[in-house]
């Protein structure tokens, strides 16, 4: 007979079982939570602070630190506590919660990045305009609906997974709540829910990316027609950490979601999450401050200010 009784509570198998291994990996994953930490609300400080920075790229990396910063709490601090205390139990509830913010603050990572590349279309190719192109009100527009189509997605996918039975086993072969491991636990009929996933990532990689690679088009262009040397150099210094971080961002989610189920290694698909949901939200701060002189210049204003105040209150 089948076993009907729902779960109330997941067992993550985590990364590794392996005792020696907890401790080392606390301190691996601890110092790149803070790493993320400091860099994203620090980068998101920073942009608040300096009067300079109040562009439009900057409120859009804003937008995109507060977003790594949302899906890297949303996995990471239950990973550490697993490798600490060795408890990998998470409630049913606690697991919907987490695969509703990480689906929508990833979610929302992915149309901020494509929203990032029409501002940097607007001012590479018409830089005349730019000023009435990106106003504050078309840029608070599309940060908005970010985060709409982000929480709208999460949504749908949460729905969409959670409405399964899971009456197979409890034990997510993952070290967080994610649709795959999940969907294969399910004692239900998955072909909707595998569908569903895939069309709607599908559709919202597809149309990221489609405005991404035509702004760049345009961009390169532009670029190309350009008789200054000096000119063009800019041009792509101003694109190249949008392009790194668009290039590790979607290879790593198209590598994990666009796939048929029968074809995914949990072995495999662990590395890359470890990778998209914890690694790139460390990452994105470092790409965007080491080459940027505005960033770099705003950091040591204010590390200025810190002393001076430090001082006069000693």
């Amino acid at each position: 007979m089948e076993n009907n009784t729902q779960v109330t509570k997941f067992v993550l198998v985590g990364l590794t079982d392996d005792p020696e291994l907890q401790i080392p990996l606390f301190i691996i994953f601890f110092f790149i939570y803070l790493i993320t930490l400091l860099g994203n609300v620090g980068m998101v400080g920073l942009i608040l602070l300096d009067s300079r920075l109040h562009t439009p790229m900057y409120f859009f990396l804003s937008n995109l630190s507060l977003a790594d910063f949302g899906y890297s709490s949303a996995v990471t601090p239950k990973l550490m506590v697993g490798f600490l205390t060795g408890d990998k139990i998470i409630s049913y509830n606690a697991c919907i919660t987490q695969f509703f913010f990480f689906v929508a603050f990833i979610t929302v990572e992915s149309f901020l990045l494509a929203s990032m590349a029409y501002d940097r279309y607007a001012a590479v190719c018409k830089p005349l305009h730019y000023t009435t192109t990106m106003t504050t009100r078309v840029c608070a527009y599309l940060a908005i609906g970010c985060y709409v189509c982000g929480f709208l997605n999460a949504s749908i996918h949460t729905g969409n997974t959670f409405r399964l039975s899971f009456c197979k086993s409890n034990v997510v072969d993952h070290f967080f709540c994610d649709a795959p491991p999940l969907l294969a636990l399910s004692c239900s009929d998955n072909y909707i829910s595998e569908m569903v996933i895939f069309f709607v990532v599908g559709f919202n990689v597809f149309f990221s990316i489609l405005v991404i690679v035509t702004s760049y088009l345009f961009i390169f262009i532009t670029i190309l027609k350009m008789q200054s040397s000096e000119g063009r150099q800019k041009a792509f210094s101003t694109c190249a950490s949008h392009l790194t971080a668009v290039s590790i961002f979607y290879g790593t989610g198209i590598f994990m979601y666009l796939q048929p189920s029968s074809s995914h290694s949990m072995g495999t698909d662990k590395m890359a999450s470890v990778f998209y949901a914890v690694v790139i939200p460390m990452l994105n701060p470092l790409v965007y401050s080491m080459r940027n002189k505005d960033v770099k210049s705003a950091f040591k204003n204010f590390v200025g200010k810190a002393k001076t105040s430090i001082g006069f209150i000693f």
